[in-house]
């Protein structure tokens, strides 16, 4: 079993045979499959899952976000993280018929009461949110990671960590993950990692001008 929890796992058991199911259908489709992607389940995968949900119990943060719900499936491993080490995950969705979908599901997993669901444009979202982000999940299309960077960047808590998934692959998104890339290296105070995990997972960790000379 990959969760302690066999309410956990069971709704897991039923993402994972969606994603397989998913990625046949949309193999299936051919190039009209990513004309149809809002349709399928894409998650980050059980490697990264598990990277994730890992993250997070030796981090221990206080406030999670996560931009990008889609169906749900990466927010069960970071809810159930979430409640094991007393933090709180923040998810954000422009559609709301994907945070629908999650909820229920999080639901029946029993780790609702540890994932709030704000729903709308990230970058606005992110803006009016007064808090700080200890750990951050970011998984949404390629070409907002920048300006999602950018707003939560003054959010991010001193060793705060930003996960970005879809870093290697696919190959068409590689413009846009140079352009953040960047971004991040030059706030001066980011420390970058690549993992060749899943679809490729970059690390970035705030360290203040005084950590980062250590």
């Amino acid at each position: 079993m990959m969760f302690a929890d066999l309410a956990v796992q069971l709704v897991y058991d039923e993402y994972a045979a969606r994603a397989q199911s998913d990625g046949a259908r949309m193999a299936a489709l051919g190039s009209d499959g990513y004309g149809r992607r809002d349709e399928f389940l894409l998650p980050v995968g059980e490697e990264v899952g598990r990277l994730l949900h890992t993250l997070i119990l030796a981090h221990r943060p206080r406030r999670i976000l996560e931009l990008g719900t889609s169906y749900g499936y990466s927010t069960l491993f970071l809810a159930d993280a979430a409640r094991e080490v007393g933090g709180k995950v923040i998810t954000m969705e422009l559609a709301d018929y994907k945070q629908a979908y999650a909820l229920q599901r999080l639901d029946r997993a029993g780790l609702a009461e540890h994932v709030e669901f704000r729903c709308g444009d990230a970058v606005a979202l992110i803006e009016a949110d007064g808090g700080m982000f200890d750990f951050v999940l970011l998984d949404i299309w390629k070409e907002l990671y920048s300006p999602c960077f950018a707003a939560l960047y003054p959010k991010l808590s001193e060793e705060g960590i930003v996960a970005a998934d879809n870093m290697i692959d696919p190959p068409g998104h590689r413009e846009n993950v140079r352009v953040y890339r960047a971004d991040v290296l030059a706030k001066g105070d980011m420390q970058q990692v690549l993992l060749p995990c899943g679809q490729g997972v970059e690390l970035a960790v705030k360290w203040s001008a005084g950590n980062a000379k250590l």
